[in-house]
């Protein structure tokens, strides 16, 4: 849901704008607002392509539990956040009657007039929106959803509250409502803000740690978010020209409400992908092919769920969702209402499509994330669109984005299918290196829900351990560490009658033995840990920690995650 929510972050705003200037303003302001969209969501592209980057390099520097490396990503993130925004801000206000006639809006004095002073307007609000998208990956990962969901409230209620002011009181026309959205962020930004600003936040700004290498790292993280949102927006602009030479204002101004609310249903989507970008760089990082499987199996069931639940929805809904926006009958209103039912027909297909993509960037396969972009948000549907419209009319041109989800998903099991040889599908789909983990006689995993799971894991905590030629006195170790550790989590972290539980995970890899303890308890960093006065002191886990070679702790997504990594010469 937090995923999904920051996804919404910048659609809802426009798609609020996009519901009140069809009702207050006209086709004619709704076309305006259409033909601007993709200059606004170019914003929305550079700030997905930070957050994105955010998610791949925090994966890795969570993975290592280095604190450091995360407060110098946010750090970064933060500065240049600011800075690209203001420059852009700039160059747009100063540069929208150019932008306007780009658009294609210089045929029509008025439309032309309501681009342009919509542009100004929502402009206004970049750095507040690109702070908020940048904000929101930080948020799930210290596990801040609750918080996420009061911003995006805050600001969904602020903007449709500034839109009826400005309709109503002020009749600041299509500035006004470019405003209003403004204003909205900036709410959103200062209700996340005061968790930034807490002496307990899990990030701590430093402008020291601000560097241009790692604001480079953090886009090349993006670049693939990046290449699906520009083809996204290259797609909104050739279909707007398309449809404004061959269905004129009605055909724009219904893909205006087809597009907002489709990009607000399709928040699942892109929420399923921001879930697996997250989770696949952990788990990547961590070398933990099992896990890979399991959140690809996770991801495609959702996927299916939320897209057929949603999708069907959307179609029953249809004519009252668009009725929202467009209430008088006339071929605006027919037309937005079947592109509304054809585009639910592509949610399946591009929940699967964006779990799948996600998963090959937070696994590296950077290049095909790309390819699988372009084809999917450009290519595939824009050919789609053309064809149709040629063959069929106008109305099959709706079909564009439903096909275009299919064709793509169709793309991507050929090509797994012709780079392995595996026929199932989470296994056909997944594409790791034959080096990649540890094997299965080299790895122990177990899952903890109780004391008496404690005393098994730790048996065969030692008795793995002598399987593999260790002395009996490292065994002895290994089996303390494990015991240890999950019975300080069960006693003092697990909640009577509640569901917690601990995934302990055991490598061996060379002379190294890497112990993962993940939890769903309340955070606790043991690395760090000062004993209130009064409470026991907590020597056991300073015994264990000073055994161990290296000790790493991250909080991220709602779960405690400790690395220990000793060595066999400790046991002389």
């Amino acid at each position: 849901m937090a995923q999904i929510l920051s996804a919404l972050t910048v659609s809802l705003c426009l798609l609020i704008d996009n519901l009140m200037i069809s009702r207050y303003l006209g086709s004619g302001a709704i076309a305006a607002y259409e033909l601007a969209n993709p200059v606004l969501l170019i914003i929305g592209a550079v700030s997905s392509m930070l957050a994105a980057g955010i998610q791949v390099t925090c994966s890795k520097s969570l993975a290592m539990g280095s604190r450091e490396e995360t407060n110098r990503n946010y750090s970064t993130a933060v500065f240049f956040a600011l800075v690209i925004s203001a420059v852009f801000t700039i160059v747009v206000f100063l540069l929208r009657d150019v932008i306007a006639h780009a658009v294609g809006a210089g045929s029509n004095e008025q439309l032309f007039k309501d681009t342009r002073e919509y542009m100004a307007g929502f402009v206004i609000g970049a750095p507040g929106a690109m702070i908020a998208l940048v904000m929101a990956p930080f948020l799930q990962m210290a596990g801040k959803s609750t918080l996420l969901v009061a911003a995006v409230a805050g600001m969904t209620v602020s903007d449709v509250v500034f839109d009826l002011l400005n309709v109503r009181v002020f009749k600041g026309g299509m500035f006004g409502m470019g405003l209003a959205s403004s204003l909205s962020y900036y709410v959103a930004v200062l209700i996340a803000i005061f968790y930034f600003l807490r002496p307990k936040c899990e990030f701590h700004y430093s402008q020291k740690l601000v560097s241009r290498k790692k604001l480079m790292e953090l886009l090349r993280g993006g670049v693939p978010t990046a290449v699906n949102t520009i083809s996204s927006v290259v797609l909104v602009f050739a279909l707007n020209w398309v449809l404004l030479q061959t269905g004129g204002a009605a055909a724009v101004a219904a893909y205006a409400v087809i597009s907002g609310i489709g990009g607000a249903a399709n928040a699942i989507s892109t929420g399923i992908g921001g879930v697996s970008l997250t989770l696949s760089g952990i788990l990547f990082n961590e070398e933990d092919q099992n896990g890979l499987k399991g959140l690809l199996k996770a991801l495609l069931r959702y996927g299916v769920i939320l897209g057929v639940a949603v999708g069907i929805l959307l179609a029953l809904l249809a004519p009252v969702f668009v009725g929202l926006f467009v209430p008088k009958a006339g071929e605006a209103q027919s037309m937005a209402v079947w592109g509304v039912r054809l585009f639910a027909v592509g949610l399946l297909p591009c929940c699967i499509v964006n779990a799948v993509k996600s998963y090959y960037q937070g696994t590296g396969r950077v290049g095909l994330c790309e390819i699988i972009s372009v084809a999917e948000c450009a290519l595939l549907p824009l050919i789609s669109s053309i064809v149709l419209s040629a063959a069929f009319g106008i109305r099959a041109t709706w079909l564009f984005f439903a096909l275009g989800e299919v064709l793509t998903v169709a793309l991507i099991f050929v090509h797994a299918a012709a780079k392995t040889k595996e026929r199932r599908i989470p296994d056909m789909l997944m594409l790791l290196d034959e080096r990649f983990g540890v094997s299965e006689d080299e790895r122990m995993e177990v899952v903890i829900h109780s004391m008496a799971d404690v005393i098994e894991a730790a048996e065969a905590a030692g008795k793995f351990c002598l399987s593999r030629d260790e002395s009996g006195k490292f065994a002895n170790r290994i089996a303390l560490c494990v015991e240890e550790m999950a019975s300080n989590t069960v006693l003092h972290g697990f909640k009577q009658g509640g569901s917690n539980y601990l995934s302990v995970r055991i490598l061996h890899k060379g002379d190294k033995w890497v112990l993962r303890f993940r939890d769903d308890c309340t955070a606790f960093d043991p690395l760090h840990y000062v004993p209130p006065e009064g409470a026991p002191d907590a020597l056991g886990i300073r015994l264990l920690l000073g055994m161990a070679d290296e000790a790493m702790y991250a909080y991220s997504l709602n779960m405690n995650n400790l690395t220990l990594v000793l060595r066999e010469r400790h046991a002389a």
